[in-house]
């Protein structure tokens, strides 16, 4: 997933809760589903990075020698710059690109 490309701000932003909970009715339930879909983001985005900083590990022992490689600064601002996961998934949510179902709500309307 390229997270450059996302719509979500970078810096905190003060939302309308009553708008933000329409699809499901209860707000407990939509931070429940956007939590989740952050830490999912979350875990990407840390395996993302993990595989990037991976190529520069050293394997030396030696406590004295510091490699200050500006690739992996490079790699690590640009970390630092992109949006929080928390909201990514907000603005996920809100342009309906995350997926969700509640089993018992599901079971409820079977009945």
């Amino acid at each position: 997933m390229d997270y450059k490309k996302t719509n979500a701000p970078t810096t905190t932003v003060t939302r309308d809760l009553m708008e933000v909970c329409e699809d499901t009715g209860n707000i407990y339930e939509t931070v429940a589903i956007i939590g989740k879909r952050a830490n999912q983001i979350a875990a990407e985005m840390k395996n993302d990075l993990s595989k990037k900083l991976q190529e520069f590990a050293s394997y030396n022992d030696n406590l004295e020698e510091v490699f200050e490689n500006r690739e992996q600064i490079e790699i690590s601002r640009y970390y630092e710059k992109l949006p929080k996961p928390t909201l990514i998934a907000t603005q996920e949510y809100i342009e309906g690109k995350v997926y969700y179902r509640n089993p018992a709500k599901e079971k409820e309307k079977l009945q």
